[in-house]
């Protein structure tokens, strides 16, 4: 999945968030997003990869509903993600994709 950086990401103005995966895509609200937004979202396409989209995404949201009533707010909620968690903690490190284990979120998981 070491795709060049300008393949299959899409421009969205109107998206809501930054960035946004959908395998095999890269959604962005706006042109030339940078490096690090492209790795967050990256993170989530391995992450997609390794349990399907449906799966990931039927995931993403019950894990969010869990949090919203463990946290009571959007934000807190959305950053606890277990997904969201591995993707902010590795965002920076450009690297991360090549030694990231198959199944990294799970550490991410504990709260």
């Amino acid at each position: 999945m070491n795709l060049p950086a300008s393949m299959f990401v899409i421009r969205l103005a109107s998206l809501g968030p930054d960035g946004m995966a959908l395998f095999p895509f890269i959604l962005v609200k706006q042109a030339n997003p940078g490096p690090v937004l492209l790795n967050h979202e990256r993170i989530h396409l391995r992450q997609q990869a390794e349990l399907g989209v449906v799966l990931f995404y039927i995931w993403y949201v019950l894990e969010y509903l869990i949090r919203r009533l463990q946290y009571g707010q959007h934000y807190q909620a959305y950053r606890n993600i277990s997904f969201e968690r591995e993707a902010f903690a590795n965002e920076e490190n450009l690297a991360y994709l090549k030694s990231r284990r198959w199944w990294a979120f799970w550490q991410y998981m504990r709260e």
